[in-house]
């Protein structure tokens, strides 16, 4: 899937271990960078090297819950009602700009994101696996976007910031265009894994060892976040399970069959900075969640 996804995107070695960590360990992610550094292309990309039906759904301010999750028609014929799918019936959903819809059509993600069903006029409808979300989100642009509730932010395994490239990459990038490689050739990706695949996969990362006190290492990260005086909001469980999760997936895609604290370490921004909420104070002297989480990982004992 690397070497696939590479043919386009250059350089975004750490994002793309990310992403393949989320596949497998079954989570969603939520991607947020400046307009123009390949995040919708990325996601993309991701969706066509598996082998399982894909939907994009651009998120707008009038857009409404059941543009997303479908609705009943009534059948004149058979005198009843037919649900028709809406488009987050995939296996890969991409939302663009996430952060554009109301809360009205975000808490409409609320169940299929966790629950992996879909409740409509009283009848569950279940989710095919695998399913995962990837959204986008751009942080400068304010003008008729909604803050995420943290009820759905929580729902996202990872949160990654997608940065600008490095001044080699962005030549090679210029290189590839100027040499005639100008648009993007989807075409060129071929799908790698089917769901079967990836759902021995997923099997496989949940085999993964894990120490006892690998899995006290975790608890005691997280639960700094609720006692640190620079946070508002620490992180729920939900995180430590995520945490774990990603760190057996990570060990994995590293070609171990255990976890080390370097793992848990290299997932802890990821994991958290969505999930905590710095208070009115350190806002205000110019702080990022990023900087508490990297404290509260240098503050807690590696366990050896």
């Amino acid at each position: 899937m690397r070497q696939q996804i590479g043919q386009v995107i250059v350089g975004q070695h750490d994002l793309l271990e990310l992403l393949l960590t989320a596949l497998l360990a079954d989570g969603h992610v939520l991607l947020e960078g400046v307009p123009g550094v390949a995040k919708t292309l990325t996601a993309k990309l991701l969706a066509r090297t598996l082998d399982v039906p894909f939907s994009r759904i651009q998120f707008t301010p009038d857009l409404m819950p059941a543009d997303v999750l479908g609705t009943s028609v009534f059948r004149p014929a058979q005198g009843d009602f037919e649900f028709r799918p809406g488009p987050i019936f995939a296996s890969v959903v991409l939302i663009d700009e996430i952060n554009r819809a109301p809360a009205k059509t975000q808490s409409a993600l609320f169940e299929v994101m966790e629950e992996r069903t879909v409740t409509q006029d009283g009848t569950a409808h279940r989710m095919d696996s695998p399913f995962v979300v990837l959204a986008t989100q751009n942080p400068i642009e304010q003008e008729g976007t909604y803050r995420l509730p943290e009820a759905q932010l929580d729902r996202f395994l990872f949160k990654l910031n997608v940065g600008y490239p490095t001044l080699a990459e962005e030549i090679q990038i210029l290189q590839g265009h100027h040499s005639g490689f100008g648009g993007t050739p989807l075409e060129l990706i071929k799908p790698v894994l089917s769901a079967a695949d990836l759902a021995a996969l997923r099997r496989q990362v949940g085999q993964q060892r894990v120490e006892a006190n690998v899995l006290e290492y975790i608890a005691k990260i997280v639960g700094q976040t609720r006692a640190h005086k620079a946070l508002y909001l620490g992180a729920s469980p939900r995180a430590s399970i995520a945490l774990l999760n990603g760190a057996k997936a990570l060990a994995a895609l590293r070609g171990r069959d255990f976890v080390t604290p370097e793992d848990v370490q290299f997932l802890a921004a990821p994991v958290l900075r969505h999930r905590i909420m710095l208070t009115p104070e350190r806002e205000m002297e110019g702080g990022t969640a990023d900087e508490v989480v990297k404290q509260i990982v240098q503050s807690v004992e590696v366990p050896r």
